[in-house]
């Protein structure tokens, strides 16, 4: 397939960074492909689609209900204008301004839990209301009364994202979290984009008590990258999918014109603040296939694999001067990894250089940066196929001698 690419003049890369967004995501099995192709060939309702998605997100994760978005980043916009909105018309049709009376228009965070992903949050308008401490003198956890004492009539929701052990990060944990959110009505909304694996975490922050979580679809699911699951309270779904479809429909001959005579609601919202987030038919079938599949796998199996992967990329380097490995087993998890450290002044070059040497071959050879100030970089082995790991090897090998 990389003709395709090479024909518009793209070269292509070997992921040993992981299944990033700024890479793609993930590789989609023919299954997906081809039932992406199959969707394409025939019109729907959207809404009826959404919900029929719904039932099966909701099987898998254990929520009342769910929805297919275009990203777990579009799950965070889209549920904080649930939580903000609800079923208010003029609410829904005034985000991002929501200064109308009465609006809910605050989102509590821990502080340590403060990241660049929130802005899909910040953009419907709210203000985020931090509580915890850092460092001098206090350095110690939240207390739950400092999570109390930040909820009031403004209170949208409490934002949870998936940062690690919330005891080290110092945080209440979602457990705690949610039941003093419940205790005031305020939803908790959890962002698990990248918590997957395992695979039981589809199912363990609806199970603690979130009130709304979202995945992405295209990292571990392998669905298509511009999709993921927003799982949660019936209420608030229904509040996310009035926001987020095309709403250009008169409301006598509106498929939902039955919440008009029951009173919930004056009328279909001409597209909501969740408009720009657009799902595809294509892309609802193709995650949700990603998913059956996904709940098929040998989760198992797949573990060994990466730790085998991630073995001989291990053994390919040994040898290297002024190059030090360290093999990481995954953990829980399984996502197994290799940590390379260059001794920098030895070797008279620096991680960045090395770096920026992979990206000029072809194809690219992509690594995680995580620790690239420090002179060490990752080599993942989700995304990487097993002919890979001796091109990885090669083309390492290769710059680190020349270098």
């Amino acid at each position: 397939m990389s003709e395709l690419y090479r024909a518009l003049g793209v070269r292509p890369v070997v992921n040993a960074a992981g299944t990033l967004t700024r890479l793609g995501g993930s590789r989609m099995a023919p299954e997906i492909l081809e039932a992406m192709a199959e969707a394409s060939r025939v019109y729907v309702r959207m809404e009826d689609l959404q919900a029929a998605a719904g039932q099966v997100i909701a099987a898998a994760t254990g929520a009342p209900s769910g929805y297919v978005t275009s990203g777990a980043a579009a799950g965070l916009l889209l549920g904080t204008a649930a939580c903000v909105a609800g079923l208010d018309l003029q609410k829904m049709e005034r985000l991002p301004d929501t200064s109308l009376p009465g609006t809910k228009n605050e989102v509590v965070v821990h502080r340590a839990h403060r990241n660049s992903y929130d802005h899909a949050i910040r953009t419907v308008g709210v203000t985020l209301v931090e509580v915890g401490h850092f460092g001098h003198p206090s350095p110690g956890p939240t207390r739950p009364y400092e999570l109390e004492s930040a909820l009031n009539e403004r209170t949208a929701m409490i934002f949870w994202p998936v940062m690690g052990d919330p005891q080290r990060l110092g945080v209440l944990s979602l457990e705690e979290t949610a039941r003093i959110a419940h205790r005031h009505g305020v939803p908790v909304l959890v962002d698990a984009a990248a918590a997957l694996p395992p695979a039981s975490n589809l199912r363990s922050f609806i199970a603690a008590g979130a009130d709304l979580v979202t995945f992405s679809g295209g990292k571990a699911l392998g669905g298509p990258q511009c999709s993921g699951i927003l799982a949660g309270r019936a209420d608030l779904i229904r509040s996310v999918a009035l926001q987020h479809q095309d709403m250009d429909v008169h409301p006598g001959t509106w498929t939902w014109r039955h919440l008009i005579a029951e009173g919930s609601i004056a009328g279909p919202p001409l597209q909501g603040i969740g408009r720009v987030c657009k799902v595809g038919r294509e892309e609802v079938v193709g995650l949700l296939t990603a998913l059956r599949l996904y709940l098929q796998r040998d989760h198992a199996a797949d573990i060994v694999r990466w730790r085998r992967l991630a073995q001989r990329l291990a053994d390919g380097l040994t040898g290297l001067p002024a190059v030090a490995t360290t093999y990481h087993d995954g953990g829980a998890r399984g996502t197994a990894s290799v940590q390379v450290q260059i001794d920098e002044p030895a070797l008279g070059t620096s991680a960045v250089e090395v770096i920026n040497a992979l990206g000029e071959g072809d194809p690219i050879i992509a690594v995680g940066q995580g620790a690239l100030d420090k002179g060490g970089f990752t080599l993942g082995t989700m995304s990487l196929a097993d002919a890979d790991v001796e091109v990885v090897v090669s083309r390492l090998r290769d710059v680190l001698r020349a270098k």
